[in-house]
C-alpha cells in the first residue's frame, strides 16, 4: 500500500526539500548511499573490493540542463580516473543512467547523451573495466537500448539494465543474450502501469525466472540482481544446469542492504557485485528503496514527525 505514494514522492520537490532538511533522515541515507562525493566513495570501494567487486553510480537524473549533464559526465570521468590511480579498475566499475548524461534534454538529447556516454566509455576502457547503462522507467527502454546498440558497436563491454517487471523484457533478454553482452536483470523499483507491466508480486517472480532463464542459456553474461533468496537459489541452479562457472556469471545486491549475504556468497566463490551510489543527488534513490523496503517507512515518519 505505500509502495506508490513513496514512488510518487520520490518526484516531489515539497516531499524532496522535507527529507533533505531532516538531520535523522539524512544520517539514515548513510545506510544506503556511500557519501556524497569521490572523497567519501572511494574508501568505501576499496573496503567492498577486499572480497566483492563494485558498481558506481554518481546519483542524479531526469537532468534537463545541458550543464548539469556535463557536469556529470566529468564527474565520471574523474572517478574512472581515481580508480585507475587506486588500482580498482579490476574490481570497480561505474553505472551511468542516461537522463542524467542528457537523454532528456529538448534538442538532440538521445544524441547528447550518446556522445556523453561514450565519454565516460573511452574513460573505464582506459583503466581496463566496464560500463552499465542502468534503466529508468519504460518510456526510457527504447531509448535506452536504442543507445546502448550504437555504443556496443565501439565499445562491446558496455552492459545494460533489463526489469523483469516490464511484460517485454522476456523478449529484450532473447535480444540481448548473444557472445560479449552483458546483463544485470532486476525486478525494477519504478511504478509502472498494468499495460506494460506485472503488478502482482508472483507474477513478478515468475516473469524474472523466466527471464533469468534465457540469459543463462544464452552466450551472454547474466548479472543476477536481486536480494530475494529463492531467485538466488534458482540463479545458482540455471547456472549449473548450464554448464556456467562461478566466472560465467555474478550476483548483484545493493549497498546497504544484505551484507551478510552478500560476504557469504563471496565467501564461497561467487562474483558479488555490490551497487554503490554516491553524490548530493540521494534523494529519488532514497525514496524508492523505501518503497522497496517498507520497514524503514516507519522509522521515516517518526524522523520528519519529530523534527527540530
Amino acid at each position: 500500500m505505500l509502495r506508490k505514494p513513496l514512488l510518487l514522492a520520490a518526484r516531489s520537490t515539497t516531499c524532496r526539500r522535507i527529507v533533505e532538511r531532516t538531520p535523522i533522515t539524512r544520517a539514515m541515507v548513510h545506510r544506503f548511499v556511500a557519501g556524497e562525493d569521490q572523497v567519501t566513495a572511494l574508501p568505501v570501494v576499496e573496503a567492498l573490493g577486499r572480497d566483492r567487486l563494485v558498481t558506481l553510480d554518481f546519483l542524479g537524473e531526469d537532468t534537463e540542463d545541458r550543464t548539469q549533464a556535463e557536469a556529470t559526465v566529468l564527474a565520471y570521468e574523474d572517478l574512472l580516473a581515481a580508480l585507475g590511480e587506486a588500482g580498482l579498475g579490476d574490481r570497480a566499475e561505474v553505472s551511468v543512467k542516461l537522463s542524467a548524461v542528457g537523454q532528456f534534454l529538448d534538442r538532440d538529447g538521445e544524441k547528447i547523451a550518446l556522445e556523453n556516454a561514450r565519454r565516460i566509455a573511452e574513460a573505464a576502457e582506459a583503466i581496463g573495466t566496464t560500463v552499465t547503462l542502468d534503466m529508468e522507467d519504460h518510456t526510457t527502454t527504447d531509448s535506452t537500448l536504442g543507445i546502448l546498440r550504437e555504443l556496443r558497436e565501439d565499445f562491446p563491454f558496455v552492459g545494460a539494465v533489463l526489469q523483469a517487471y516490464l511484460r517485454r523484457t522476456e523478449a529484450d533478454c532473447r535480444d540481448l543474450s548473444g557472445a560479449g553482452s552483458r546483463v544485470r536483470l532486476c525486478k525494477g523499483a519504478y511504478d509502472e502501469p498494468e499495460s506494460v507491466a506485472f503488478r502482482d508480486k508472483h507474477e513478478v517472480d515468475k516473469a524474472y525466472v523466466r527471464a533469468l532463464r534465457v540469459l543463462m542459456e544464452g552466450d551472454g553474461y547474466p548479472m543476477v540482481a536481486s536480494h530475494d533468496p529463492r531467485m538466488i537459489a534458482i540463479a545458482g541452479e540455471l547456472a549449473v544446469a548450464n554448464g556456467r562457472t562461478a566466472e560465467d556469471y555474478e550476483y548483484q545486491m545493493l549497498y546497504g542492504i544484505r551484507d551478510e549475504e552478500q560476504k557469504r556468497l563471496a565467501a564461497e566463490g561467487k562474483r558479488m557485485r555490490v551497487y554503490v551510489p554516491y553524490g548530493t543527488e540521494w534523494y529519488g534513490y532514497y525514496m524508492r528503496r523505501l518503497a522497496e523496503r517498507p520497514a524503514n517507512v516507519l522509522f521515516l515518519a517518526r524522523s520528519l514527525i519529530t523534527r527540530d
